[in-house]
């Protein structure tokens, strides 16, 4: 299949599914509070760019953004060592869609997705799914993992316990010593075979559709305290300091020249430290 083909395919399927995500979203809010932004990665080139909406101070979602971009140009000379493929040609091409959601309902845990495909002489597909709750509920964490791993089994048997571990390890806060949630499923690299890895990424869209649906309906009437809310608060913090200091979505954002509301569009609304 042409490389052109591919860029086409799957920039239209991360905008769809943007799409898609807004729609549920708004269903659940009863209402479109997305304020939508267009934006350009060079206003004197044509080196692509992409759509950012943010949900602010809805009646569910405190914070929600879905974040689409398909952009292309050349890597920094300094950044352009630390990018697969691209250490002999400088020349990118990058398509994905991102998703932050902070509840307003602290008992909802912060939920987060992104899928890419990203060009260089190399391409491939990575992305993940992850939820930060700041209550512990293990009915909920034991659910979320099964609806992974049997999303995972339906392409390969080793994807979840691999994908699971790299998730582990990834969303992790080496200077608190703690994970930032109860993890998920994170991969990259992935470029066995265009048309299998392509379904798999579409599924793990579809799955995350699935699941914060579910999550959040169950819970969405749920009381809640206080303390709760304070806890909810400090939990916000640790995701802060780990989307500033570690994520590597972050440091290619901002390394690529990207939209800086678009990149730091997963900081929360509110946060507390100690």
């Amino acid at each position: 299949m042409e490389l052109n083909i591919k860029k086409d395919l799957t920039s239209n399927w991360f905008k769809t599914l943007q799409n898609a995500f807004c729609d549920d979203i708004s269903r659940i809010e009863k209402k479109n509070l997305f304020k939508s932004t267009s934006w350009r990665r060079n206003s004197e080139k044509d080196e692509g760019g992409g759509e950012y909406r943010i949900l602010q101070n809805g009646k569910v979602f405190e914070k929600v953004g879905v974040n689409f971009s398909k952009v292309y140009g050349k890597f920094p000379k300094k950044f352009q060592k630390n990018i697969f493929g691209a250490q002999k040609d400088a020349k990118f091409w990058a398509s994905g869609i991102s998703v932050v959601m902070h509840m307003k309902n602290p008992l909802i845990p912060a939920m987060h997705f992104n899928t890419r495909y990203i060009c260089t002489t190399k391409d491939w597909f990575g992305g993940g799914i992850d939820v930060t709750p700041s209550k512990n509920d293990l009915n909920e964490k034991k659910e979320f993992h099964k609806i992974l791993k049997n999303m995972c089994d339906r392409h390969n048997k080793n994807f979840y316990k691999k994908y699971k571990k790299w998730c582990d390890e990834y969303f992790y806060l080496p200077h608190r010593k703690e994970p930032r949630g109860i993890g998920g499923i994170f991969f990259d690299y992935r470029r066995d075979n265009f048309e299998k890895d392509f379904k798999f990424t579409r599924d793990v869209g579809i799955t995350f559709q699935h699941i914060f649906n579910t999550i959040i309906r169950n819970k969405i009437n749920r009381k809640w305290t206080k303390k709760d809310k304070e806890k909810q608060f400090i939990k916000r913090g640790r995701y802060v300091e780990f989307n500033l200091l570690y994520d590597r979505g972050t440091k290619f954002g901002l390394q690529t020249d990207g939209n800086i509301e678009g990149i730091l569009m997963s900081l929360p609304p509110l946060a507390k430290w100690k």
